[in-house]
């Protein structure tokens, strides 16, 4: 993630402020998540019975799809200057959209939303984000994510 002042970073506020490199949601991945998750619904983890679906296959689980948020961020999106310690705050909404196939490619795109100072110290950043699938109309997701930094 790029440094920059946060008068810069505030200058920002209400536009994209990057589009992430495409990441493979490959069955691989989707596996791993299953594992680390425990979450082995077939329309995830098998294919044949999956292609007996109207998905046509196996999908990437929401949640996996949502966690790729912080390696596209940090792609995309920009640190104040000063930084001692970035932390997940939470979500405000999140809705998805679209399944994400086996072998499809997705990336995220970011719109700064906001930036308050919630106490001393600390900043809230509130991004808009999208997870656009490669090829395909509807995103895999869109959520409001905040990030609280400490400076």
């Amino acid at each position: 993630m790029p440094l920059a002042s946060l008068d810069e970073i505030r200058a920002r506020v209400g536009q994209e402020v990057g589009v992430s490199s495409w990441l493979v949601v490959d069955q691989k991945r989707i596996d791993e998540f299953a594992d680390a998750t425990e979450d082995r619904q077939f329309i995830h983890v098998d294919p044949e019975a999956a292609a007996q679906t109207p998905f046509g296959g196996t999908i990437a689980h929401g949640f996996l799809s949502l966690s790729l948020l912080s390696r596209m961020a940090a792609e995309a999106t920009f640190l104040p200057e000063g930084l001692r310690m970035a932390v997940n705050y939470g979500f405000d909404r999140v809705r998805f959209l679209a399944p994400v196939r086996a072998g499809k490619r997705v990336r995220g795109r970011f719109l700064l939303d906001s930036v308050d100072e919630k106490a001393p110290g600390q900043l809230l950043f509130r991004h808009q984000v999208t997870v656009e699938i490669e090829g395909e109309n509807k995103p895999a997701l869109t959520a409001e994510w905040l990030g609280l930094m400490f400076v």
